[in-house]
């Protein structure tokens, strides 16, 4: 069977299944809607969050990102494994412990306000939205290659999807949801890696595979052919950095920090029993987010390998199928240059005449490896699963925080669990809709987008967050003041380079040299500032929440 057949055939089961769980858990009250009822045990949860967490940009674009950056793109690697340490150990299991819903239900009672709870609100709709643009992105990409159909058609059918099993079966629904994805996900991520691995290494296991030597029995290893090949076409070194070394740090920080303070993944720990179940379910989801995490090296070095080795100095009429048909979406364009008919890479524009989006790397891997077809339709489903599943719960996260935070905790506190179930679902479908048009429209590739978010969380939640557990002192004045400050410029300074002024988005104009994707670091640091500083001229809090925050911080349960 073709690509196609093999793609509609296995994309279309993992649908069902998807549809099938949704219809089984609908949730019925809003406890299961928000948070499963509490009683999602660790392992399933730690697969949940591992799926929750691993978006479109862990599956499909980090493994790209390596993939042309080389060195530098481990940027993203390093931050987004490190930062679920941090939650992990700082702030997940006192979040459980305080018993609330969401991060602005939290933020809004420890700072003893409505009006922080509002800023959390606005903080987390927007963080959301900009998360979730990438994830619809990724959607699309899949589509438009593998079932031939429009971007706009691909979005569409990625929001109906998301609308059924996220607006009927709320958390619960996207719990058991999530499980089976990250099952399809990881399935799908390691198949193909393993199969390449063998092919060019002689190793089955990826990781090892990835520092070993080439199967052709030259002795050469892997990372020197592949620096070779890089020094040749004009490249700087596969496992050499061009970024800026400041730069590297606050990427790396603003992914770290961001990760702890995102919205989607801390509610995942209010699906848990208790405080312990919430430490075990990070711990198994660190381990699931492992298997791929240290893949993804592995998967770009491959990926680049062969894709030089297939595609520059063949005439273009001769090239593999594969090329025509990533052509065919837009992702890849070919411009004869020089008119001799060969496909010519090179590091200067001028000469190069192969531009291959980055986001295509993972997905056309199995192609440019030349995999059987089966293998290129899992993979399909695998980007598809990571995208939906991700997507699902930032959409959770925008529902609550509009039925729960602003509805019921603000506007309207004596509404019926009915009508505010109810009105979870309806903002759920909303935000769907909206989620589409941020699909089509993205501000950039699906891992920079997602970027971007990490970014605003890290200037925004994670040192309120850290501080109200932490610091008894912190205040409303001072949280609010610091989520304002550092959510304004991170924003405004993403939006000046990222979408008003591309052409200058470089190092020369970048302040201190730091990138948009990093920011978020300084963000957060100007977040510190302004909130401690406001916090020391103002009035304390309460001792009721000075004994609350006490009472967080003490690691021993008193009732099971």
């Amino acid at each position: 069977m073709d690509i196609q057949t093999w793609t509609f055939i296995i994309v279309g089961f993992t649908f069902a299944v998807y549809i099938g769980i949704a219809v089984w858990s609908r949730a019925l009250t809003t406890s299961e809607f928000y948070i499963a009822g509490s009683s999602v045990s660790p392992l399933a949860n730690g697969m949940a969050t591992a799926a929750d967490w691993m978006s479109a940009a862990s599956f499909i674009s980090m493994a790209g990102i390596i993939a042309f950056m080389g060195r530098d793109g481990a940027v993203y690697l390093m931050g987004w494994t490190g930062g679920y340490v941090l939650l992990a150990l700082l702030l997940a299991p006192y979040l459980r412990k305080f018993g609330k819903f969401t991060v602005p239900d939290f933020v809004g009672d420890r700072y003893y306000s409505n009006t922080a709870r509002l800023v959390a609100v606005a903080c987390a709709i927007f963080i959301s939205f900009t998360y979730v643009a990438g994830q619809m992105r990724g959607v699309g990409i899949v589509f438009s290659r593998f079932l031939n159909v429009d971007i706009y058609v691909g979005v569409g059918i990625g929001m109906v999807i998301v609308f059924i099993y996220a607006v009927m079966g709320g958390m619960r629904g996207i719990t058991y949801t999530q499980v089976a994805q990250y099952c399809i996900l990881i399935f799908a991520y390691m198949v193909p890696v393993i199969y390449i691995s063998i092919i060019m290494t002689n190793n089955v296991i990826p990781q090892i595979g990835f520092g070993g030597t080439m199967a052709d029995d030259s002795g050469v290893y892997l990372l020197d052919k592949l620096d070779q090949l890089h020094s040749e076409l004009g490249f700087a070194a596969y496992t050499s950095g061009m970024r800026p070394t400041i730069d590297v740090f606050f990427i790396t920080m603003a992914l770290m920090v961001g990760t702890a303070g995102l919205p989607h993944v801390i509610i995942r720990f209010f699906t848990v029993p208790k405080v312990r179940d919430a430490r075990m379910s990070a711990g198994y989801a660190l381990l699931f987010i492992a298997i791929l995490y240290t893949t993804a090296p592995a998967v770009a070095a491959f990926a680049k390998t062969n894709l030089i080795q297939t595609v520059h100095n063949v005439p273009y009429d001769e090239v593999p199928e594969w090329v025509g048909n990533w052509e065919q979406t837009g992702l890849i364009q070919y411009e004869d240059k020089n008119a001799d008919g060969l496909i010519q890479l090179n590091a200067d524009p001028a000469i190069n005449e192969l531009n291959v989006d980055r986001d295509i790397i993972v997905l056309a891997n199995p192609e440019i490896g030349g995999l059987p077809n089966w293998v290129v339709g899992l993979v399909a489903a695998g980007g598809l699963a990571a995208a939906l599943s991700t997507a699902a719960g930032l959409l959770l996260v925008i529902s609550t925080a509009v039925s729960r935070d602003l509805v019921r905790r603000t506007f309207v506190p004596n509404i019926k669990e009915k009508h505010e179930l109810m009105t979870a679902r309806v903002a759920a479908g909303c935000a769907v809709f909206l989620a589409g048009y941020f699909g089509v429209n993205p501000p950039g590739f699906v891992a920079q987008t997602v970027a971007f978010a990490f970014g605003l969380a890290a200037a925004s939640f994670f040192p309120a967050i850290l501080m109200g557990i932490f610091y008894t002192r912190m205040n409303m004045q001072g949280a609010v003041s610091g989520m304002v400050a550092g959510i304004v410029f991170t924003a405004g300074y993403i939006i000046y380079f990222a979408i008003l002024n591309p052409e200058i988005n470089n190092s020369e104009h970048w302040l201190f040299g730091i990138s948009p994707e990093g920011i978020g670091t300084l963000g957060m640091l100007l977040n510190t500032a302004v909130a401690l500083t406001v916090s020391r001229f103002t009035p304390p809090p309460p001792e009721e929440i000075r004994e609350l925050v006490q009472r967080i911080r003490i690691p021993k349960e008193r009732n099971g």
